[in-house]
Protein backbone atom coordinates (compact mmCIF):
# COMPACT_ATOMS: atom_id res chain seq x y z
CA UNK A 1 0.00 0.00 0.00
CA UNK A 2 1.29 3.45 -0.89
CA UNK A 3 2.18 5.94 1.82
CA UNK A 4 0.99 9.51 1.45
CA UNK A 5 1.27 12.78 3.27
CA UNK A 6 -2.00 14.23 4.49
CA UNK A 7 -1.77 16.73 1.61
CA UNK A 8 -1.56 13.87 -0.90
CA UNK A 9 -4.37 11.98 0.85
CA UNK A 10 -6.69 15.00 0.72
CA UNK A 11 -5.84 15.51 -2.95
CA UNK A 12 -6.45 11.82 -3.66
CA UNK A 13 -9.88 12.02 -2.00
CA UNK A 14 -10.92 14.89 -4.26
CA UNK A 15 -9.43 13.16 -7.30
CA UNK A 16 -11.30 9.92 -6.62
CA UNK A 17 -14.54 11.78 -5.95
CA UNK A 18 -14.28 13.93 -9.08
CA UNK A 19 -13.58 10.85 -11.20
CA UNK A 20 -16.60 8.99 -9.78
CA UNK A 21 -19.10 11.86 -9.88
CA UNK A 22 -19.09 14.67 -12.45
CA UNK A 23 -21.21 16.79 -10.11
CA UNK A 24 -18.27 17.21 -7.72
CA UNK A 25 -16.58 20.59 -8.23
CA UNK A 26 -13.61 22.10 -6.40
CA UNK A 27 -12.94 25.82 -6.03
CA UNK A 28 -11.47 28.44 -3.75
CA UNK A 29 -8.66 30.96 -3.61
CA UNK A 30 -5.63 29.83 -5.67
CA UNK A 31 -6.81 26.21 -5.87
CA UNK A 32 -6.79 26.00 -9.67
CA UNK A 33 -3.60 26.66 -11.61
CA UNK A 34 -1.54 27.20 -8.43
CA UNK A 35 -2.89 24.07 -6.70
CA UNK A 36 -3.69 25.74 -3.38
CA UNK A 37 -1.41 27.40 -0.83
CA UNK A 38 -0.55 23.93 0.59
CA UNK A 39 -0.81 22.23 -2.84
CA UNK A 40 -3.79 20.10 -1.79
CA UNK A 41 -5.48 20.63 -5.19
CA UNK A 42 -2.37 20.45 -7.34
CA UNK A 43 -3.04 18.90 -10.74
CA UNK A 44 -6.83 18.73 -10.41
CA UNK A 45 -7.50 21.61 -12.81
CA UNK A 46 -5.19 20.12 -15.43
CA UNK A 47 -6.97 16.77 -15.11
CA UNK A 48 -10.60 17.88 -14.87
CA UNK A 49 -10.63 21.30 -16.52
CA UNK A 50 -11.38 24.85 -15.45
CA UNK A 51 -15.10 24.28 -15.02
CA UNK A 52 -14.61 21.67 -12.29
CA UNK A 53 -11.55 23.05 -10.48
CA UNK A 54 -11.20 26.80 -10.54
CA UNK A 55 -10.04 29.87 -8.68
CA UNK A 56 -12.44 32.10 -6.78
CA UNK A 57 -12.15 35.78 -5.83
CA UNK A 58 -10.82 36.65 -2.37
CA UNK A 59 -14.27 36.52 -0.80
CA UNK A 60 -14.97 33.74 1.68
CA UNK A 61 -18.62 34.73 1.90
CA UNK A 62 -18.83 34.59 -1.88
CA UNK A 63 -17.12 31.20 -2.03
CA UNK A 64 -19.50 29.58 0.46
CA UNK A 65 -22.56 31.42 -0.85
CA UNK A 66 -21.83 30.25 -4.38
CA UNK A 67 -21.31 26.70 -3.14
CA UNK A 68 -24.70 26.75 -1.43
CA UNK A 69 -26.39 27.86 -4.65
CA UNK A 70 -24.58 25.16 -6.61
CA UNK A 71 -25.63 22.52 -4.08
CA UNK A 72 -29.28 23.59 -4.28
CA UNK A 73 -29.15 22.92 -8.02
CA UNK A 74 -27.60 19.47 -7.71
CA UNK A 75 -23.83 19.98 -7.70
CA UNK A 76 -21.52 18.82 -4.91
CA UNK A 77 -19.04 21.60 -4.20
CA UNK A 78 -15.87 20.95 -2.20
CA UNK A 79 -14.50 24.40 -1.46
CA UNK A 80 -11.34 25.55 0.25
CA UNK A 81 -11.02 28.37 2.76
CA UNK A 82 -7.31 29.12 2.58
CA UNK A 83 -6.90 29.19 6.38
CA UNK A 84 -9.56 28.49 9.02
CA UNK A 85 -8.85 31.98 10.35
CA UNK A 86 -10.43 33.41 7.19
CA UNK A 87 -13.79 31.68 7.56
CA UNK A 88 -15.42 34.41 9.65
CA UNK A 89 -16.77 36.42 6.69
CA UNK A 90 -18.46 33.19 5.52
CA UNK A 91 -19.94 32.36 8.93
CA UNK A 92 -23.27 33.97 8.11
CA UNK A 93 -23.64 31.90 4.94
CA UNK A 94 -22.68 28.73 6.80
CA UNK A 95 -24.94 29.20 9.82
CA UNK A 96 -27.95 30.97 8.32
CA UNK A 97 -28.09 29.29 4.93
CA UNK A 98 -26.10 26.05 4.56
CA UNK A 99 -27.02 24.65 7.96
CA UNK A 100 -30.73 25.49 7.62
CA UNK A 101 -31.66 24.46 4.08
CA UNK A 102 -32.85 20.97 4.99
CA UNK A 103 -34.94 22.30 7.88
CA UNK A 104 -36.33 25.33 6.04
CA UNK A 105 -37.37 23.27 3.03
CA UNK A 106 -38.87 20.45 5.09
CA UNK A 107 -36.39 18.09 3.47
CA UNK A 108 -37.06 19.15 -0.12
CA UNK A 109 -33.53 20.54 -0.44
CA UNK A 110 -30.22 19.47 1.04
CA UNK A 111 -26.85 21.20 0.98
CA UNK A 112 -24.12 18.69 0.02
CA UNK A 113 -21.14 21.01 0.39
CA UNK A 114 -17.75 20.43 1.99
CA UNK A 115 -15.79 23.37 3.35
CA UNK A 116 -12.13 22.43 3.70
CA UNK A 117 -9.87 24.60 5.81
CA UNK A 118 -6.35 24.22 7.25
CA UNK A 119 -6.62 24.68 11.01
CA UNK A 120 -4.49 25.00 14.13
CA UNK A 121 -1.03 26.24 14.96
CA UNK A 122 2.52 25.06 15.20
CA UNK A 123 3.82 26.75 12.03
CA UNK A 124 4.70 30.21 13.41
CA UNK A 125 1.69 31.64 11.61
CA UNK A 126 0.72 34.05 14.36
CA UNK A 127 -2.75 35.14 15.27
CA UNK A 128 -4.32 35.10 11.79
CA UNK A 129 -2.97 31.75 10.55
CA UNK A 130 -3.16 29.54 13.65
CA UNK A 131 -6.68 29.59 15.05
CA UNK A 132 -8.82 26.56 15.89
CA UNK A 133 -12.46 27.64 15.39
CA UNK A 134 -14.10 24.19 15.50
CA UNK A 135 -16.35 25.04 18.48
CA UNK A 136 -18.03 27.77 16.43
CA UNK A 137 -19.31 25.10 14.04
CA UNK A 138 -20.29 22.47 16.61
CA UNK A 139 -22.72 24.99 18.11
CA UNK A 140 -24.69 25.14 14.86
CA UNK A 141 -27.47 22.62 14.25
CA UNK A 142 -27.26 21.27 10.71
CA UNK A 143 -23.48 21.27 10.29
CA UNK A 144 -21.14 18.30 10.59
CA UNK A 145 -17.58 18.85 11.82
CA UNK A 146 -14.66 16.56 11.00
CA UNK A 147 -10.99 16.79 12.10
CA UNK A 148 -8.71 13.97 10.84
CA UNK A 149 -5.35 13.17 12.42
CA UNK A 150 -3.82 10.81 9.83
CA UNK A 151 -3.59 10.62 6.02
CA UNK A 152 -5.65 7.41 6.01
CA UNK A 153 -8.45 9.07 7.94
CA UNK A 154 -8.18 12.30 5.96
CA UNK A 155 -8.89 10.55 2.67
CA UNK A 156 -11.63 8.24 3.92
CA UNK A 157 -13.39 10.98 5.87
CA UNK A 158 -13.15 13.52 3.05
CA UNK A 159 -14.71 11.09 0.57
CA UNK A 160 -17.49 10.46 3.10
CA UNK A 161 -17.93 14.21 3.52
CA UNK A 162 -18.18 14.80 -0.23
CA UNK A 163 -20.78 12.04 -0.51
CA UNK A 164 -22.75 13.31 2.50
CA UNK A 165 -26.01 15.13 1.67
CA UNK A 166 -25.45 17.77 4.36
CA UNK A 167 -22.80 20.48 4.87
CA UNK A 168 -19.53 19.25 6.37
CA UNK A 169 -16.83 21.46 7.87
CA UNK A 170 -13.58 19.62 7.17
CA UNK A 171 -10.75 20.98 9.31
CA UNK A 172 -7.27 19.83 8.30
CA UNK A 173 -4.59 20.26 11.01
CA UNK A 174 -1.86 21.85 8.92
CA UNK A 175 0.87 20.86 11.38
CA UNK A 176 0.07 17.26 10.39
CA UNK A 177 0.20 17.79 6.64
CA UNK A 178 3.70 16.30 6.30
CA UNK A 179 4.09 14.17 9.43
CA UNK A 180 2.59 13.15 12.81
CA UNK A 181 3.79 16.15 14.84
CA UNK A 182 3.89 15.22 18.54
CA UNK A 183 4.54 18.64 20.02
CA UNK A 184 8.32 18.38 20.19
CA UNK A 185 9.18 21.40 18.06
CA UNK A 186 12.87 21.07 18.89
CA UNK A 187 13.34 17.89 16.90
CA UNK A 188 12.57 16.78 13.33
CA UNK A 189 9.14 15.41 12.51
CA UNK A 190 8.86 11.83 11.31
CA UNK A 191 7.58 11.89 7.74
CA UNK A 192 4.33 10.10 6.93
CA UNK A 193 6.35 8.01 4.47
CA UNK A 194 8.00 6.38 7.48
CA UNK A 195 4.86 6.00 9.58
CA UNK A 196 2.34 3.16 9.40
CA UNK A 197 -0.59 5.58 9.57
CA UNK A 198 0.68 7.12 6.34
CA UNK A 199 -0.52 4.05 4.43
CA UNK A 200 -3.42 5.06 2.20
CA UNK A 201 -5.24 2.96 -0.43
CA UNK A 202 -5.20 4.43 -3.95
CA UNK A 203 -8.87 3.98 -4.78
CA UNK A 204 -12.24 4.71 -3.21
CA UNK A 205 -12.95 3.98 0.45
CA UNK A 206 -14.87 5.73 3.19
CA UNK A 207 -14.71 6.16 6.95
CA UNK A 208 -18.04 6.77 8.70
CA UNK A 209 -18.50 10.30 9.99
CA UNK A 210 -19.32 10.09 13.70
CA UNK A 211 -17.11 7.16 14.65
CA UNK A 212 -14.07 7.69 16.90
CA UNK A 213 -10.90 5.59 16.87
CA UNK A 214 -9.03 4.32 19.92
CA UNK A 215 -5.39 5.03 19.09
CA UNK A 216 -4.04 3.43 22.25
CA UNK A 217 -5.78 1.08 24.65
CA UNK A 218 -5.25 1.58 28.36
CA UNK A 219 -6.91 1.27 31.75
CA UNK A 220 -5.56 4.12 33.88
CA UNK A 221 -7.05 7.26 32.33
CA UNK A 222 -8.92 8.23 29.18
CA UNK A 223 -7.48 10.96 26.97
CA UNK A 224 -9.90 12.55 24.51
CA UNK A 225 -8.28 14.48 21.66
CA UNK A 226 -8.54 15.27 17.96
CA UNK A 227 -6.28 16.56 15.22
CA UNK A 228 -2.67 17.31 16.15
CA UNK A 229 -3.38 16.77 19.83
CA UNK A 230 -3.88 13.04 19.24
CA UNK A 231 -0.17 12.69 18.52
CA UNK A 232 0.75 14.98 21.41
CA UNK A 233 -1.35 12.83 23.74
CA UNK A 234 0.32 9.65 22.48
CA UNK A 235 3.75 11.19 23.06
CA UNK A 236 2.79 12.29 26.59
CA UNK A 237 1.51 8.81 27.39
CA UNK A 238 4.71 7.21 26.20
CA UNK A 239 6.95 9.66 28.04
CA UNK A 240 5.11 9.46 31.37
CA UNK A 241 4.55 5.72 31.29
CA UNK A 242 0.95 6.25 32.38
CA UNK A 243 -1.43 3.59 31.08
CA UNK A 244 -3.73 5.92 29.17
CA UNK A 245 -6.39 5.09 26.62
CA UNK A 246 -6.20 7.67 23.83
CA UNK A 247 -9.37 8.38 21.84
CA UNK A 248 -9.13 10.17 18.50
CA UNK A 249 -12.58 11.70 18.01
CA UNK A 250 -12.12 12.27 14.24
CA UNK A 251 -15.66 13.65 14.14
CA UNK A 252 -16.84 16.31 16.59
CA UNK A 253 -20.36 16.54 15.22
CA UNK A 254 -21.82 13.95 15.16
CA UNK A 255 -19.90 12.77 18.21
CA UNK A 256 -19.14 9.16 19.11
CA UNK A 257 -20.36 9.47 22.69
CA UNK A 258 -20.64 5.71 23.09
CA UNK A 259 -16.88 5.18 22.72
CA UNK A 260 -16.16 7.98 25.20
CA UNK A 261 -18.58 6.65 27.81
CA UNK A 262 -17.30 3.09 27.53
CA UNK A 263 -13.71 4.23 27.97
CA UNK A 264 -14.26 6.63 30.88
CA UNK A 265 -16.51 4.13 32.64
CA UNK A 266 -13.60 1.68 32.44
CA UNK A 267 -10.76 4.00 33.49
CA UNK A 268 -12.60 6.30 35.90
CA UNK A 269 -10.43 9.25 34.87
CA UNK A 270 -10.42 11.64 31.92
CA UNK A 271 -8.19 14.28 30.33
CA UNK A 272 -9.42 16.40 27.41
CA UNK A 273 -6.89 18.01 25.08
CA UNK A 274 -7.35 20.58 22.29
CA UNK A 275 -5.48 23.51 20.75
CA UNK A 276 -8.30 26.03 20.89
CA UNK A 277 -8.74 28.48 23.75
CA UNK A 278 -10.05 27.16 27.05
CA UNK A 279 -13.22 29.19 27.52
CA UNK A 280 -16.13 27.80 25.49
CA UNK A 281 -13.80 25.43 23.64
CA UNK A 282 -15.17 22.10 22.48
CA UNK A 283 -13.50 20.51 25.49
CA UNK A 284 -16.11 22.15 27.72
CA UNK A 285 -18.82 20.18 25.91
CA UNK A 286 -16.81 16.98 26.29
CA UNK A 287 -16.33 17.56 30.02
CA UNK A 288 -20.06 18.19 30.44
CA UNK A 289 -20.94 14.98 28.60
CA UNK A 290 -18.47 12.93 30.62
CA UNK A 291 -19.89 14.40 33.82
CA UNK A 292 -23.46 13.63 32.77
CA UNK A 293 -22.86 10.08 31.56
CA UNK A 294 -19.97 8.86 33.72
CA UNK A 295 -20.44 10.64 37.05
CA UNK A 296 -20.64 7.51 39.18
CA UNK A 297 -17.55 6.05 37.50
CA UNK A 298 -15.27 9.07 37.93
CA UNK A 299 -12.48 8.75 40.47
CA UNK A 300 -11.14 12.29 39.90
CA UNK A 301 -12.19 15.60 38.30
CA UNK A 302 -11.89 15.79 34.51
CA UNK A 303 -8.82 17.80 33.48
CA UNK A 304 -8.53 20.04 30.40
CA UNK A 305 -5.34 20.95 28.54
CA UNK A 306 -5.89 23.71 25.97
CA UNK A 307 -4.57 26.89 24.44
CA UNK A 308 -4.70 30.11 26.40
CA UNK A 309 -7.57 32.60 26.46
CA UNK A 310 -5.56 35.00 24.30
CA UNK A 311 -5.06 35.72 20.63
CA UNK A 312 -2.67 33.12 19.25
CA UNK A 313 0.80 34.47 20.22
CA UNK A 314 3.60 34.30 17.68
CA UNK A 315 6.43 34.89 20.14
CA UNK A 316 5.15 32.39 22.76
CA UNK A 317 3.81 29.76 20.38
CA UNK A 318 5.33 26.78 22.15
CA UNK A 319 4.00 27.87 25.51
CA UNK A 320 0.52 28.33 24.08
CA UNK A 321 0.58 25.11 22.05
CA UNK A 322 -0.29 22.15 24.34
CA UNK A 323 2.78 19.93 24.29
CA UNK A 324 3.66 16.56 25.84
CA UNK A 325 4.92 18.18 29.05
CA UNK A 326 1.61 19.95 29.73
CA UNK A 327 -0.42 16.89 28.82
CA UNK A 328 1.87 14.73 30.97
CA UNK A 329 1.26 16.96 33.99
CA UNK A 330 -2.49 16.69 33.39
CA UNK A 331 -2.25 12.90 33.25
CA UNK A 332 -0.38 12.86 36.54
CA UNK A 333 -2.97 15.20 38.09
CA UNK A 334 -5.82 12.96 36.96
CA UNK A 335 -4.10 9.87 38.37
CA UNK A 336 -3.47 11.54 41.71
CA UNK A 337 -6.98 12.97 42.05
Amino acid sequence: MARMTMIEAVRSAMDVSMARDEDVVVFGEDVGYFGGVFRCTQGLQAKYGKTRCFDAPISESGIVGTAIGMAAYGLKPCVEIQFADYMYPAYDQLTQEAARIRYRSNGDFTCPIVVRMPTGGGIFGGQTHSQSPEALFTHVCGLKVVVPSTPYDAKGLLISAIEDPDPVMFLEPKRLYNGPFDGHHERPVTAWSRHELGEVPDGHYTIPIGKAEIRRKGSGVTVIAYGTMVHVALAATEETGIDAEVIDLRSLLPLDLETIVQSVSKTGRCVVVHEATLTSGFGAELVALVQEHCFYHLEAPVVRVTGWDTPYPHAQEWDYFPGPARVGRALAEAMEG
